[in-house]
């Protein structure tokens, strides 16, 4: 099983200052957050793309898997290739990130990446609706 599956933290969001909702603390991993469930570890992808959004202005795929994945860590151009053909969006088309149809399956595609293996649909379902029922 991935890092990102074993710590519930299908995204594998670094360990930082920022504390998210389900987070275990501490978390037993070096590097990443851990989560109580897939679920709240999904929220988490949703959470962040959203503050990419309207912190930092980045609201196309290129620029939030930029930021996400940057080349200092990873193959960020590869990345960036294999979410846009696993979800059909173009690279620098704006993404509204309170679009359910546009982040499940981003987010879904992220995990991919993360942990080699195609996310549980129902998972990346009930972490945007923690998401989006706590923005309404």
């Amino acid at each position: 099983m991935s890092r990102g599956l074993r710590n519930r933290n299908p995204g594998n969001i670094r360990r930082s200052g920022v504390r998210y909702k389900g987070e275990v603390r501490p978390s037993t991993d070096p590097a990443f957050k851990q989560f109580g469930s897939m679920a709240l570890g999904y929220r988490a992808i949703f959470v962040l793309l959203d503050t990419y959004r309207r912190r930092y202005g980045l609201d196309t795929v290129r620029g939030m898997i930029s930021r996400w994945a940057p080349p200092s860590e990873n193959d960020t151009e590869a990345y960036i290739g294999a979410v846009c053909r696993q979800t059909g969006l173009a690279p620098d088309r704006r993404i509204d990130t309170r679009d359910a149809a546009t982040m499940i399956p981003l987010a879904a595609a992220i995990s991919r990446v993360e942990n080699g293996r195609r996310a549980v649909e129902a998972e990346v379902r009930a972490g945007w609706e923690l998401f989006a029922g706590e923005e309404g």
